[in-house]
């Protein structure tokens, strides 16, 4: 009897230990703003991509620049996972928009970084729901270089496209009147 509290109270202490051990910190440090987060990852990584299958015409001709070495596909897969992996980052909760000092640079057309903060707020799944489709933009992008499938690549580019802009007409220009026109010409469902 006394062999069996003692195996019970070791099993207690180490179940205790092991939950203590696996529970999840909600003390996650949170230095970068969603301002950080876009120009330092996603600015960069839409950039390359965007850059990585294009048609070039000029006065030679039609050339098509995309990825043809291991290495090249490599490096667009690459930049995939940061766009699949950025909007976790960015829908962290109490994650800011910028730092308190950090305003617009074009006022005329750019919301104040505490007016994006708000709408953020307001209707934060929304604002999760915007991510996750870069995120899935960013699948497709991953698939697309993991086949080596230029045209897929392309495609899967204009997600990528779509799913910025339509996250930006929402928090970050939403009273550019040209911008919404643009988008609403090109097709662009903007929610």
């Amino acid at each position: 009897m006394k062999s069996g509290w003692i195996v019970f109270a070791i099993l207690l202490v180490s179940v205790t230990g092991c939950s203590k051990l696996q529970a999840p910190s909600t003390d996650l440090r949170k230095p970068a703003t969603i301002k950080d987060i876009m120009d330092s990852m996603v600015d960069p990584s839409g950039d390359f991509l965007f850059e990585s299958v294009v048609e070039i015409a000029d006065e030679t001709g039609i050339t098509h620049k995309q990825p043809h070495t291991d290495e090249e596909w490599e490096e667009v897969r690459n930049h995939a996972m940061v766009l699949i992996e950025a909007p976790n980052l960015l829908t962290m909760e109490g994650r800011q928009v910028a730092k308190s000092h950090e305003r617009s640079k074009n006022p005329q057309v750019e919301l104040q970084p505490e007016d994006i903060q708000k709408l953020i707020d307001a209707d934060r799944p929304g604002f999760i729901r915007r991510a996750r489709r870069l995120q899935n933009a960013g699948d497709e992008v991953l698939k697309a270089a993991e086949a080596k499938d230029a045209t897929a690549l392309f495609h899967s580019i204009e997600s990528v496209d779509k799913a910025c802009e339509n996250c930006h007409l929402h928090y970050w220009y939403p009273n550019d009147q040209r911008a919404q026109e643009a988008a609403k010409a090109s097709g662009l469902d903007i929610d």
